[in-house]
């Protein structure tokens, strides 16, 4: 989509936010929402979410506020809900195996579809309703998988990422420690839950009053 290719990335970042969030007030039968009423549920100021709109054009009414049903078809179709997304994990550890008991259980278009591990007395279970194949499989496997989650030891990971973008991967969400280095056309996303855990202490003790 030509709009969405030209919005800025943090703008990007936001829109899963809107969609969940919007997907709950359908469900609830709601049939409008303020930017106001977006802003607390999100946490994200009036301002940015009305900016972040405008990138779309107009989608709401002065007074009136925005349309559930018209917003979530909108962005349904530019987050791209309407296709089924496969995802691969890798790594059958403590994080990987709650994943995928987990496994996006209120998103029905995105599935972890397999898991690979080197460990040979998980090959062959089934968790999740997801089968674990060796890792050794990987390549012929990987065909009709888009993205990968990497929850594998840190010292093995650039190896193994090599491996995924050689299948033709172009999305890895890397909950590793490393940070692995791959060609400009994957994206990487890098989830450090022990970073992630010192920021958020950081903020509650110095900034305990801001959103």
């Amino acid at each position: 989509m030509a709009a969405q290719s030209k919005i800025p990335q943090a703008t990007a970042k936001r829109l899963p936010l809107y969609y969940r969030f919007l997907n709950n007030l359908h469900l609830q039968g709601k049939t409008r929402v303020s930017s106001k009423e977006l802003s607390e549920a999100v946490k994200v100021d009036s301002a940015t979410i009305r900016r972040d709109f405008s990138y779309f054009g107009a989608l709401g009414k002065k007074g009136y506020g925005y349309n559930v049903e018209y917003l979530l078809g909108f962005f349904r179709k530019t987050l791209d809900q309407d296709e089924t997304t496969n995802v691969a994990l890798i790594g059958v550890g403590n994080l990987g195996t709650a994943f995928l008991h987990y496994n996006f259980t209120k998103n029905n278009n995105t599935k972890i579809e397999m898991a690979f591990d080197a460990d040979t007395s998980k090959i062959g279970e089934t968790i999740g309703g997801v089968t674990v194949y060796h890792i050794d499989e990987m390549e012929d496997r990987l065909k009709n998988v888009q993205a990968v989650i990497l929850t594998v030891p840190g010292s093995v990971a650039q190896p193994i990422a090599e491996r995924i973008v050689k299948c033709g991967i172009t999305g890895i969400l890397n909950f590793t420690p490393a940070r692995i280095t791959v060609p400009d056309s994957v994206r990487v996303h890098h989830i450090d839950l022990a970073v992630e855990l010192q920021s958020l202490v950081y903020f509650m003790k110095h900034y305990p009053n801001a959103l």
